[in-house]
């Protein structure tokens, strides 16, 4: 009778150490996919024509840890989300990249951007934080002067993915409602100035697209 709840208690033991190695592969795995496809969406972001610009965009970033530095880069506000980010070990790059791209794909939804659109854009995000002269602001200026392939959106989605895994279910909304409402602040603003004060088609296919990016 001993003998058989020794060699129970062994089993249990075992499957414990099994189901606890197994974890932590899967937590290994999650983690270099996260940062593996950070990479993919910085080299997609940063990959423009003017290479030392956007070079030295990248440097200036890379070197901004405190969470005021990472709000102007992001124009993200909300401090829980800026926290667990830096937590999960983004860097100043990927955080500009993961809060910029739907806004340019948002922007050019209907094929182009005119110039009172992009007024308007650049606007609209100076009053959600990213201020002029900031590398954040002079990244979404120069993505409204040039139409990115949908690789770059392509890169953000599967980014979003990896990075919905590391987070609880508050987190990934409030990062959703982060980015969704930035996006949908650039539809209206575009829309605003021209008179309509609305989204159109593309728009609204688009952010329903950035939205989708979050489901769990």
């Amino acid at each position: 009778m001993r003998e058989g709840c020794a060699r129970g208690t062994l089993q249990t033991a075992s499957e414990f150490l099994y189901l606890a190695r197994v974890k932590a592969r899967s937590t290994n795995v999650s983690d270099h996919s996260l940062e593996e496809r950070g990479r993919a969406l910085e080299n997609q972001f940063f990959d423009k024509e003017n290479k030392a610009k956007i070079a030295a965009m990248k440097d200036k970033l890379d070197a901004q840890k405190t969470r005021e530095e990472l709000r102007k880069a992001s124009g993200m506000s909300d401090d829980a989300v800026l926290d667990k980010l830096v937590e999960l070990g983004l860097r100043a790059n990927t955080i500009a990249a993961l809060s910029l791209v739907p806004l340019i794909a948002v922007a050019w939804a209907d094929g182009e951007i005119q110039d009172n659109e992009r007024t308007a854009i650049l606007q609209g995000a100076h009053g959600k934080g990213l201020e002029e002269g900031t590398a954040g602001y002079e990244l979404l200026q120069s993505w409204l002067n040039e139409k990115p392939g949908e690789e770059l959106f392509e890169a953000w989605n599967a980014y979003i993915k990896a990075l919905a895994i590391q987070l609880n279910e508050e987190q990934n909304r409030l990062l959703k409602n982060q980015i969704v409402g930035f996006a949908k602040m650039v539809a209206t603003s575009a829309g605003g100035i021209l008179g309509f004060g609305k989204v159109s088609g593309s728009e609204e296919k688009m952010l329903a697209r950035i939205e989708a990016a979050f489901a769990r």
